[in-house]
């Protein structure tokens, strides 16, 4: 593949200003991919130019075998910096493009992947942000709509999917031709094509045909979920359609899961997912409420990013922010998951204020150079923290006035293009606020604000500390006043609080013995109770009334842990105390990672068997009630120590699944029976089985164990990406420092590579498999300059930083312990 340069803000612009795309046929031929590694794509592409005579260029990350522009000859190969020059345009073009692709496995634009169970083989592709242009020539920019005719060649066993759902198909030779109908204009990065010998349901729901697919050694298992997910896609579909005053335009919605692919993606009308979300066996609540999370969250880009897109990725707010906003609000008004919002907070959010105090922090908002710069907005940042800020927005305005505006917005501007300017101005109409001090405040500055409660005589005050030196947020907030008696924690009066500058008097309402700053958790924001209320808040949060407000109380144990403000052995007694008396069923398996997390990589050295005992302990009291057996069952799987905590997991883990977290677990204790892990491997029906194989062997304290994960991740690049962060969890084990230091280094010098696959790739191994221990004295200052130098990529540095902060954090902890 030749070495691209990456598409400017600047060329975008110019090349927009010159340029209307008018439409792309597609024909891709599939049939190489059945036994060997080689796409075929004729590409057809009418564009209009505004001057004549001019030059321009097509995106192409393929080598070109024949190209035409309006009957001319052009170069052939390899297009230098993947880009092909289009000379002497016409006022209407037509460029005719024959071109072949043979990196498919490397998960980047188009895959190709062999379920190793049964031989047979699937294809993906997945084109954002700009890797349309690795598998057909393309305008790869999101304000260059168009619509797209797909027609597809692949065996004759093969199921292809599109964005346009039914197609035409004909069998000649062998093959079949799969022809789908003409999309409505779409930006480049969501045409799909899938295709392979897919498992197929549908269901007709409220007008709609609803399809899923899977490959077919998962077969048991989509029919096990299928009824859920028709109905939670049912549901969103309705509730959208309603709340936008704009259903979504086409009869046919389908999912496909797919093998080895990163999370999922918002394919017009096809969304494309990770087959690590058809459960290989019954799953958790936890897992379920994250999977209806995804479904919400893709589905809200059919509104917010296909049919409205971001003119440039400065906007990619508009997209993610929106629609993890819309995933958590809908879900608590459509779906059994009501409890969403103390989900997020507890995990998400987490991330966000993580992401936000660290030096790689960014504006949710910020000017975006060129696509490879934007590629490292993907982040706790442009999603969680987004969604945050948009709650705080719709506490600003009210939901009423929000959803008027976002109702106008689509009606406004389906099938085009916008920018921040565009929404906000449709907001304001509709709620009759000036924003423009709120867009400032919340979308263009970073770093998040502190909110610390005083009590003095008599009175109370708020305080904002911003950092930087700037000047604090407007906040929209609440607290809550509680008084505490042996009967728990009782609910006296919520005060609404507008926080404006540094100082803000709270008047009015019963002053509690208690006062929980951001109950209801509308804003973004740090928050340090009086020390009454945290003293209350810290041994008896588990006494609140709502599922947000005792999630708060961990996760404000948690921001003095991360801030070094408190110490693991508190936050683990603080979180016993709240999951021993917790009723909502989704924060229990989330929190309990926390404790988990707490007592492994928090903890000093001598205090970690301890912690991990006591989490132990609370887990074994919990897996009693039936709704919290598996949660409680897979903290325990991360946390036994004692023999007696050991043969409790031992007894319990009947499913396959658990079984392999309590072997991992005993390879991490060095206690792992080869044989068990050969045994296990023949009886498990998941054809992945190997991974935990591999996760098992990896978590021992060996040298050759490492070596071989190592291999495996690293240089074969055999771990698909969607799990690559498992595979890290029990590579870079805590108390196995000495052991991986020298992979440590090893991971320093490979920093420029771990870009050359792609921003999926590049996210995953940065993040999932960061060394989150070993290496010397100055590692972590090493490996921040190696990341800021020439030739790394910009999500890989940026992610690298970023994980830098949060491991100097938990040194620092360890330390102080």
């Amino acid at each position: 593949m030749s070495e691209a340069r990456s598409l400017t803000q600047d060329e975008a612009r110019e090349r927009a200003a010159l340029l209307e795309v008018d439409r792309y046929d597609l024909e891709l031929d599939l049939t190489g991919l059945a036994e060997g590694d080689t796409l075929r794509v004729t590409t057809t592409i009418a564009f209009s130019a505004a001057t004549a005579g001019g030059t321009t260029f097509v995106d192409c990350l393929s080598d070109v075998e024949e190209a035409t522009l309006n009957g001319r000859a052009l170069a052939t190969g390899t297009p230098p910096l993947g880009r092909l020059e289009l000379p002497d345009l016409g006022p209407d073009n037509v460029l005719v493009v024959r071109s072949v692709q043979r990196r498919t496995d490397a998960g980047q634009g188009i895959h190709r992947s062999v379920d190793p169970s049964d031989g047979a083989v699937y294809v993906w592709t997945s084109f954002e942000p700009d890797d349309a242009r690795v598998v057909f020539p393309c305008f790869d920019q999101p304000d260059l709509k168009a619509v797209f005719g797909i027609s597809v060649h692949a065996p004759v066993d093969w199921l292809v999917t599109s964005n346009m759902g039914s197609a035409a198909v004909t069998t000649a030779d062998g093959t079949r031709r799969w022809t789908f109908t003409d999309t409505p204009r779409l930006s480049t990065y969501v045409p799909v094509v899938n295709a392979g010998p897919f498992v197929e349901l549908r269901s007709t729901r409220d007008g709609y045909d609803l399809g899923l697919y899977a490959r077919r050694s998962l077969a048991p298992m989509l029919d096990r979920d299928a009824e859920e997910l028709f109905d939670l896609t049912s549901k969103g579909l309705a509730f959208y359609g309603e709340q936008f005053a704009m259903a979504f335009p086409e009869p046919r919605y389908d999912q496909v899961f797919v093998p080895e692919f990163g999370g999922a993606m918002e394919n017009y009308g096809c969304v494309t997912w990770s087959d690590v979300f058809i459960f290989r066996d019954p799953p958790s609540y936890a897992d379920r409420e994250e999977r209806a999370l995804v479904l919400l969250h893709e589905m809200a880009h059919m509104w917010f990013g296909d049919m409205v897109t971001m003119r440039w990725w400065d906007d990619l707010w508009l997209n993610e922010s929106f629609a993890e906003w819309a995933c958590a609000w809908s879900a608590v008004r459509c779906t059994e998951f009501t409890d969403m919002w103390a989900q997020m907070l507890a995990t998400e959010k987490q991330d966000a204020y993580a992401a936000d105090a660290a030096p790689t922090t960014h504006p949710i908002r910020q000017e975006l150079v060129d696509v490879a710069t934007a590629a490292a907005s993907f982040d706790a940042i442009t999603y969680p923290k987004g969604a945050a800020v948009l709650k705080q927005l719709v506490a600003f305005v009210g939901e009423d006035s929000f959803l008027e505006g976002l109702r106008s917005y689509f009606a406004t501007y389906a099938w085009g293009n916008t920018t921040l300017d565009d929404l906000i101005a449709e907001i304001e109409s509709a709620s009759g606020r000036d924003l423009s001090d709120w867009v400032v405040s919340w979308l263009e500055t970073s770093g998040a604000d502190r909110l610390t409660l005083e009590r003095q005589d008599g009175g109370r005050v708020l305080v904002a500390t911003a950092p930087g030196g700037r000047a604090p947020l407007p906040h929209r907030l609440q607290i809550g006043s509680y008084a505490a008696s042996s009967e728990g924690l009782t609910l006296l009066e919520t005060l609404s609080v507008e926080v404006a500058g540094e100082r803000t008097q709270v008047d009015g309402g019963a002053d509690g013995d208690l006062l929980l700053v951001n109950d209801d958790d509308l804003t973004f924001a740090t928050v340090r109770p009086d020390p009454v209320s945290l003293e209350i808040l810290l041994t008896r949060g588990g006494e609140l009334p709502t599922a947000v407000g005792r999630t708060l109380a961990l996760t404000t144990a948690w921001s003095l842990l991360y801030d070094g403000e408190l110490g693991a052995e508190q936050l683990v007694d603080c979180g016993v105390g709240v999951l021993s008396r917790e009723t909502a069923d989704s924060v229990i398996e989330p929190l309990l990672g926390r404790l988990v997390d707490a007592a492994d990589h928090w903890a000093p050295t001598a205090a970690r068997d301890h912690l991990q005992s006591r989490v132990s302990d609370l887990c074994i009291s919990l897996a009693d009630a039936p709704g919290r057996r598996l949660a409680a069952l897979r903290g325990l799987a991360q946390s036994a120590t004692t023999p007696t905590q050991l043969e409790f997991l031992a007894a319990h883990a009947t499913e396959p699944d658990l079984r392999w977290r309590r072997l991992i677990r005993l390879g991490e204790l060095d206690q792992l029976v080869e044989s068990d892990v050969e045994s296990l491997l023949a009886e498990d029906p998941d054809p992945d089985a190997w991974v935990n194989a591999l996760r098992a062997r990896t978590a021992r304290p060996s040298a050759e164990a490492k070596e071989t994960a190592w291999q495996a991740v690293m240089i074969d690049r055999k771990v698909p990406q969607d799990v690559l962060f498992l595979v890290g969890r029990s590579f870079w084990r805590p108390g196995q420092d000495d052991l991986v230091t020298a992979y440590a280094e090893r991971f320093l010098q490979a920093l420029p590579e771990l870009g050359n696959a792609g921003m999926l790739w590049a996210l995953c191994m940065s993040r999932g498999f960061y060394p989150a221990v070993g290496g010397e004295d100055d590692f972590r200052d090493r490996l921040g300059t190696a990341a800021g130098q020439d030739g790394v990529s910009p999500v890989v540095r940026h992610n690298v930083r970023e994980l830098n902060d949060r491991r100097r954090r938990r040194e620092s902890a360890r330390r102080a312990g």
